[in-house]
């Protein structure tokens, strides 16, 4: 055992690490509301385009609690304050109304692009923070409300401000890395395209790429392959058109990588039919690139059925894949199939794939490679 422990000087973390940090906090606060004004903010850094904004709002969202995202570089002071209004010659500040005001309610504060403000927005933000209320107005943030920030850093060539010393002593600070694993997770459970999985998989050095990209145009981010995978169901009939728009979102050197990787691996139908038809012939490619695409498709395809008994036969149909694929892409099929998509939750996911008769073969088989524990918690 090691007696050397590594400092790391940016406090980094993952965007799994992020999720489980910032859960714990808000269902803190929301079931100890009492605790509104002593438990600590989050402070949130990384380079445009990690998605941590998504992050919070996807939290947000899981919860079932409210969420309000308000962008402090696109406001003044006075958007943050509120006008005032004189009545029998006093005074009154109007708060604007994104502010939450139900003394019941839970959600989530979010102070996003807090570190390109400017400075007196930024003494705004620091009241919010410290004391939880507007000056010179009777509003009071509500207990059940937790409050996060979120910004770039200077490295990232981005718009940043120096944040006061007392702001930023009343955070909890953490930068967050972007990690193609971590990722591709997260891109399974949200329908993210299986060609951009497949593709990040293949080459995941350019999941973010910002060093000899034009950053004025469209460059490689969590953010930008999102947006990829929004517009080739637009444009799937037309690649020469796809292939512009895809140029516009990643920039020219990517896009045209990623548009050979899309052209050759495409098709899924034969995926599809390995799932539903136990007859089907299971056909393993042998390339690199075929083989990220092949597992991505698996992976996206599986919960893409219609009820329960659909669920159930690509399950079946999934291991009956698996049972002829090395253990490095079984195990990175089954792990993703894990992280369940919009339409099954994780726990529905892992439920369906642990309880299937053909587990436990492949647990024994993929021990070694599928060692990672995996629980029913939420």
């Amino acid at each position: 055992m090691s007696d050397t422990t590594n400092i790391n000087l940016h406090n980094s973390i993952t965007t799994a690490e992020a999720v489980e940090i910032i859960t714990a906090a808000v269902k803190t606060a929301i079931a100890n509301p009492e605790l509104a004004s002593s438990l600590p903010a989050i402070m949130l850094r990384g380079a445009p385009g990690v998605g941590k904004s998504t992050i919070i709002r996807n939290i947000a969202n899981k919860l079932g609690i409210g969420f309000v995202d308000v962008r402090l570089a696109q406001l003044e002071r006075v958007d943050v304050c509120g006008l005032p209004s004189i009545e029998d010659k006093v005074t009154n500040w109007n708060v604007p109304a994104f502010w939450p005001k139900d003394k019941g309610s839970k959600g989530i504060i979010l102070l996003d692009e807090i570190t390109s403000a400017p400075p007196d927005v930024q003494v705004a933000a620091y009241q919010l923070v410290l004391d939880r209320c507007i000056s010179n107005s009777n509003y009071k943030v509500p207990d059940g409300w937790y409050i996060i920030a979120a910004g770039n850093r200077a490295i990232d060539r981005a718009v940043v401000k120096t944040m006061s010393s007392a702001l930023a002593n009343r955070f909890m600070h953490f930068e967050v890395d972007v990690n193609p694993e971590d990722w591709g997770f997260w891109a399974v459970a949200n329908d993210i395209h299986p060609a951009i999985t497949g593709f990040i998989k293949f080459r995941p050095g350019l999941l973010f790429k910002m060093d000899d990209q034009n950053l004025e145009q469209g460059w490689p981010s969590p953010r930008s392959w999102e947006r990829v995978s929004n517009v080739i169901p637009m444009f799937a009939g037309n690649e020469d058109i796809l292939r512009k728009a895809v140029y516009g979102l990643v920039g020219s050197g990517v896009g045209m990588e990623f548009m050979e990787f899309y052209r050759v691996n495409k098709k899924t139908d034969d995926v599809l039919e390995m799932l539903v038809n136990p007859k089907a012939n299971v056909v393993i490619p042998t390339k690199s690139d075929e083989k990220c695409a092949f597992a991505a498709a698996v992976s996206y395809l599986l919960w893409n059925g219609h009820d329960s008994q659909d669920d159930k036969t690509r399950v079946e149909g999934m291991y009956r894949i698996l049972n002829e694929m090395s253990s490095d892409y079984a195990t990175l099929i089954i792990k993703n199939a894990m992280q369940g998509n919009r339409r099954i939750s994780r726990i529905e996911a892992m439920k369906l794939i642990s309880g299937s008769p053909s587990y436990a073969e492949f647990a024994k088989t993929h021990s070694k490679a599928f060692s990672q524990k995996y629980t029913l918690d939420a």
